[in-house]
């Protein structure tokens, strides 16, 4: 079933409806908070969590201006940034000590890419995860993140920059 039709069905509170929403997004959701918490599959856990339970509330408000993972994505960014500015200074962020984030079978590429990414900044991080990873174009990873379309490129550019250098590409 569309997205749409699910959520004509969520906002009249079908359980249901939203479930299936849940298990549509859960994927990309999680991927997208793993990134921005630097591998912590705890934290990123939580903050979907959180993001599902806030999009459950707050469907009622979803006027449809974007595709529903849009705004999904748009409620787990700023879950991420709650959660960021709650931290303590000296509280790390993420719990990964260098080992394969999803067990036996990661590539060292895929490591050496975690890895890197953990480097970036959360923006840089989101804006690249929105626009290569989920596809999303500028103008909606900008309005996911709500932030300018210059601002969101600058983080593009100045990702894809900083990944080059970490991976040994030229800059």
């Amino acid at each position: 079933m569309a997205d749409k039709d699910l959520v004509e069905r969520a906002v009249a509170r079908d359980v249901a409806a939203f479930s299936a929403l849940a298990r549509q997004h859960q994927s990309n959701v999680r991927g997208l908070l793993l990134r921005l918490t630097r591998g912590n599959h705890a934290l990123a856990d939580d903050l979907a969590q959180e993001t599902f339970l806030e999009a459950w509330r707050g469907i009622a408000n979803f006027r449809g201006d974007s595709a529903f993972a849009t705004w999904l994505y748009r409620i787990a960014y700023s879950r991420f940034l709650m959660h960021a500015r709650k931290r303590k200074p000296d509280d790390p962020l993420d719990d990964w000590q260098g080992e394969s984030p999803s067990g036996e079978g990661a590539t060292l590429a895929r490591v050496d890419l975690e890895r890197a990414f953990a480097k970036l900044s959360a923006p840089e991080s989101a804006a690249l995860t929105l626009c290569f990873a989920f596809g999303l174009s500028n103008t909606e990873a900008a309005e996911t993140l709500e932030m300018p379309l210059g601002t969101l490129k600058s983080h593009v550019l100045r990702g894809r920059e900083k990944l080059k250098s970490l991976l040994g590409g030229s800059p």
